[in-house]
């Protein structure tokens, strides 16, 4: 979260125009880089994927028609499922690099400033502009402080914990000498049972729907309630205030 004073904001406005060639009047910052709006929608594709492919995969259709040598749809599933994991895992370690390389918003996901009074502050005037009980929004340049608190604890937690299980998984069937087996076969100190660690990897899939159906809509209503840009920005990079 970076300060959303009125004068802070029109500062970055004006340092931005001066840093871009741009008239200031426009009221526009670059806030999200290109590796940044890269990442967001190649982990959208991830998710979407691993979404569906779960699904299926927890629920399979009961019975398929026709010889088992000619039908190989779970198989492809399955493989759907494990390349897209893998995507979401180079993605999301990308994401962390590019946290200490990129500028200030890069790393807003990845903390929470929970010892600050003032943040908690900022968070209670979100939940109550979201639940259309405050009648003006604050403005923010990068994600505003209940945006951030949600994207910590139900995304990068959430992906984090989601990679940790499907790879401690997916060592079952690579064998207790893969990497795979070496690097997340401690999950099942925690939960010796499989069966565990499958209805949790499964808690983990609906936890990560939640946020991204929460996601979709705060970001639409935001972009036409409180009169700044969200959905172009993730595609353009800039945060427009209309206001």
């Amino acid at each position: 979260m970076l300060d959303k004073s009125p004068q802070a904001l029109t500062a970055a406005v004006a340092a931005d125009a001066v840093r871009s060639g741009r008239s200031a009047e426009r009221g526009v910052v670059y806030v999200y880089e290109a590796p940044v709006r890269l990442w967001h929608w190649i982990n959208a594709a991830a998710i979407l994927v691993l979404g569906l492919t779960g699904y299926f995969i927890d629920s399979a259709i009961p019975t398929m028609p026709g010889e088992t040598s000619a039908n190989f749809l779970f198989g492809y599933i399955r493989f759907a499922h494990f390349f897209a994991g893998y995507v979401l895992t180079l993605g999301f370690l990308s994401r962390i690099y590019w946290a200490f390389m990129g500028n200030p918003h890069a790393k807003q996901i990845f903390y929470v400033p929970f010892w600050r009074k003032s943040y908690w502050r900022e968070v209670w005037h979100e939940i109550r502009w979201y639940a259309f009980v405050a009648v003006e929004p604050k403005k923010y340049v990068g994600h505003n402080p209940l945006a951030q608190l949600a994207m910590f604890f139900m995304f990068t937690q959430a992906i984090a914990f989601m990679i940790v299980t499907g790879f401690a998984l997916y060592a079952q069937g690579t064998g207790n000498d893969s990497w795979q087996y070496k690097l997340f076969g401690w999950v099942f100190s925690i939960w010796p049972n499989s069966q565990d660690v499958h209805t949790w990897h499964h808690l983990g899939l609906w936890m990560i729907v939640t946020f991204a159906l929460i996601h979709i809509y705060t970001a639409v209503r935001e972009d036409i309630v409180s009169r700044q840009s969200i959905v172009s920005s993730i595609i353009s990079g800039e945060r427009d205030f209309r206001d």
